[in-house]
Parts: C-alpha cells; structure tokens; sequence
C-alpha cells in the first residue's frame, strides 16, 4: 500500500523573466498553468506569494495536491476541482478586433512588460492579448496563437491556455485607484486552442467582494466554437 511520502515527487521549475506579469514576478496564469500541468487532477490554484523570475523553484506533486515552493515558501498550491461556469455568448471575430482597438492598456498599463497583455512585448514574444471594452463588465479581444506557444506544431501547450485565460478577466475591473493581481484560478479545457487559427478571447465581471473580484473569462474559435473556460479570483491590493 503507497503511503504519502512514496507518493511525493519533486522537480524544480524555473520561470524565466521572459513570463514576467509584473517586471519582477512570473505572469500569474502562466504560473498557475506550470502548478496545474504537475497535477495529476483538474486543480484549481492559488497563488500565495508573487512568483519569483530566473530562480530554482521546487514543485512537489502528491496525488491530492501540487505545491510551489521558493525555499520554504509556499509560492502557489493546486488543490482537485470539478466545476462548471455559465459561458456568456461571445461577439464575433470582427468585434473583437475593433474591441481591441480601444484597449485601455495602450493608454496606461500597470504592468507594460506582462507576457500576456503587455503593450511592450513584440509579436511572437508575448502573446498580444489586448482586450478591450465591449460592455460595460465585458472585454474582448481576437487571437492567432503562433507556433512557439505549441511543442507539436498543432496545439497550444497546457501553460498557454491558462497565460491567456488570465489578464482580460482582470482587464474587466478598471480602478485607477485600486492595483489587482490574480489570486485564485481553475481552467476547463474543452477543446486544446490550434496555433496559427483565429480565436476570440472573452472575458466577463462575475462580481466585486470587498478586495475580491470575480471574473470569468473563455476561448473560442472564430466560428463561436468554445475552446476553454476559466474562473479567477482576483485581489486588490492594499494602499501603501
């Protein structure tokens, strides 16, 4: 009979800079997609300290549970989640090119340099995801994944789906006085994002708790076919 300890595997991980969200910490659904693709289950991550860039992490797996260690911190931890989120319908491809057209990040960006909605990042460095406003809780923005993101050619790898769940949830909640950082995210994988094809990427406010917000946010080809879905929560940060 396998106890705990015969089941604990350990590896260590490094997040290169080049997945920074803010210029000094990994992208948090990149990161959150590296915990989750060691889970041998559908997890749901939480991030507990801001990921550090260009250092030797540990990730220990046991069946019930993943963590993110940087010494003797507790980085981030996947836990097992089922869960189902109602999916709004999304706008067209066309609509969310000229959504993205009026990015509020080409105006001003908290974090200039993330891998995922970064207005600093050139094409093929960064995935270019810039949503933007086509409700008053709702953001869009299209998508034409390229290879490097796919180790085989066809699909975009794991880590990726989650990097592009991430920032347009949080490009929902605009507060110029109140700085948020993803705090908590599961993903359901539907049908694994084709590299090199047109897909719209969707996100919408599920809600505001205090310091807490709540997002959803999807993937779909540009025929509405739906690719995958996320929930996050996001937190605000508090005034120094």
């Amino acid at each position: 009979m396998n106890t705990s300890s015969e089941t604990r595997l350990t590896s260590t991980v490094r997040i290169d800079r080049k997945y920074c969200g803010p210029s000094n910490s990994g992208n948090g659904g990149y990161v959150s997609g590296i915990i989750a693709k060691a889970a041998p289950f559908s997890a749901e991550v939480t991030l507990r300290l801001p990921p550090p860039l260009d250092k030797d992490l540990i990730l220990v797996q046991t069946p019930d549970r993943v963590e993110l260690l940087d010494g003797d911190q507790l980085v981030g931890e996947a836990v097992p989640v089922e869960f189902d989120l109602e999916v709004p319908p999304p706008p067209d491809f066309e609509a969310a090119v000229a959504a993205s057209k009026k990015y509020s990040g080409f105006h001003e960006h908290p974090f200039p340099n993330c891998f995922v909605c970064g207005v600093n990042r050139q094409p093929g460095d960064g995935l270019n995801i810039f949503a933007g406003k086509i409700a008053p809780d709702q953001v869009a923005a299209p998508w034409v994944p390229h290879a490097g993101l796919s180790s085989d050619g066809r699909v975009v790898d794991f880590e990726y789906h989650w990097a592009a769940l991430d920032c347009p949830g949080g490009w929902t909640y605009l507060d110029p006085a109140r700085l948020i950082v993803l705090g908590r995210m599961a993903v359901k994988i539907v049908e694994k994002v084709k590299v090199n094809e047109k897909h719209i990427v969707f996100g919408w406010n599920r809600g505001v708790e205090g310091r807490k917000i709540y997002t959803g946010t999807a993937v779909f080809r540009a025929d509405g076919t739906l690719c995958a879905f996320a929930r996050a929560t996001w937190i605000a940060l508090k005034k120094s």
